[in-house]
């Protein structure tokens, strides 16, 4: 017999390794500043102070002699925030332009379609540097910048499920029944589209919090918000000689992106209906 969600979901080991890191750096991000001993802007000790040299500083100092640690967890809230909210935001912009695109067809269809593929035809995080640039480094500028350009691939995949879906029996028995086109598109075709765009949706907030961190990288992070991205930008000009000032907040990056793509898979596979369980 098929199996449910959660037991599609749990046959993943990955993905069940996944959700567990997920949390635990989520329960960091929301807890995490109750039990940090420093204001990881505030200069505590001398700069350059390696890991574990002090208890009190297990990670080190960075180049102003402010607490690593501190800085981690502190920088969580701000990175998962700038992931989540980027991605939610690209999530609406392709989910509105795929499914007026998909659903209506035709003209419609063929401009939705070119206007997404001019912004296809630009290399996205190259856009990205230009938006945040104009509109100078900010917590807004750098949100807007990634949702702007990770909007079309969820265009183009709403498109496709509305294309397939607005086909269907169900589809018409609500025409028929007199349901406007809003209705259809947002009671009906919508809710059996949402499992891949859940699954992309989740890849999606991974991909910004590493274009988040390449920003940063390029000096383009928001000078009053600590966030890992800021962090690995901030130790880049003593990558040789302190290389604990970028690898921590990397390694950081590293584990919760690979936990977010783990997640994606085993929502993949969660909502795979097709998956079937043994006796």
């Amino acid at each position: 017999m098929k199996q449910t969600f959660f037991k599609r979901f749990c046959s993943n080991r990955g993905a069940v390794i996944g959700l567990i890191l997920l949390l635990v750096v989520v329960l960091i991000a929301i807890f995490g500043g109750l039990f940090v001993k420093h204001d990881p802007w505030r200069m505590v000790q001398r700069p350059f102070m390696t890991p574990f040299e002090d208890p009190d500083f297990l990670l080190g100092t960075d180049v102003m002699g402010r607490d690593l640690l501190s800085g981690l967890v502190i920088g969580a809230r701000v990175t998962l925030f700038i992931g989540l909210t980027a991605a939610v935001c690209g999530l609406l912009i392709g989910v509105t332009i795929g499914a007026i695109a998909g659903y209506f067809g035709g003209r419609t269809d063929t401009l939705l379609m070119k206007f997404t593929e001019i912004f296809q035809s630009i290399p996205s995080f190259v856009l990205a540097i230009v938006l945040v640039a104009i509109f100078q480094p900010s917590l807004a500028s750098i949100v807007t910048a990634i949702a702007v350009v990770s909007w079309p691939p969820v265009a183009r995949l709403v498109r496709g499920e509305f294309l397939s879906l607005k086909e269907q029996d169900f589809v018409n028995a609500a025409a028929l029944s007199g349901e406007s086109k809003m209705q259809i598109i947002i009671m009906q075709i919508l809710p059996n589209a949402t499992g891949p765009i859940v699954v992309m949706g989740s890849l999606m907030v991974a991909t910004s919090i590493l274009t988040e961190s390449a920003l940063s990288f390029m000096g383009l992070s928001d000078p009053n918000v600590m966030s890992w991205g800021y962090m690995i930008g901030a130790g880049k000009t003593a990558l040789r000689s302190a290389w604990w000032i970028s690898a921590f907040p990397g390694l950081a990056i590293l584990i919760t992106v690979l936990a977010i793509n783990l997640v994606g898979e085993g929502l993949s596979d969660g909502l795979n209906t097709r998956i079937r369980v043994d006796g």
